[in-house]
């Protein structure tokens, strides 16, 4: 695999792995992830306000859901991207795109992800 994958690699393994953690956490025991204390504290980060913008309550089961199971395929794709399976540059470039509401942080992840991928050494790898 090409250098470049391992960084698309390990960047869908923070920004995926992470979407599936909060989402279990939030399923789980009520709420996402927050700030314990400070400025911030309780506080949803940005992406609340564009899922709020489509019409999704950010602490909605359906949004809790939205986190899980998009980290949850991210994962399964990462492993299929791994070894080299056909769809899975496709996969992975559809979960990065899928991963652009996620602002601030997920946003920069998805951003640098689906440029590496667009990048002709990756793209020949994929074929």
């Amino acid at each position: 695999m090409h250098w470049l994958s391992w960084i698309v690699v390990l960047l869908a393994i923070i920004e995926g792995g992470w979407l599936a953690y909060d989402g279990g956490h939030a399923l789980i025991l009520g709420d996402y992830v927050t700030p314990k204390s400070g400025q911030y504290q309780g506080q949803l980060g940005p992406w609340s306000k564009v899922v709020s913008a489509i019409g999704i309550e950010p602490r909605s089961i359906l949004m809790k859901c939205i986190h899980l199971i998009l980290g949850i395929a991210w994962i399964v794709v990462i492993v299929c991207f791994i070894l080299k399976l056909s769809w899975a540059w496709t996969g992975m470039l559809l979960c990065a795109i899928l991963g652009l509401w996620y602002l601030p942080f997920g946003t920069l992840l998805s951003i640098v992800q689906i440029v590496l991928l667009m990048l002709p050494a990756l793209r020949t790898s994929a074929s």
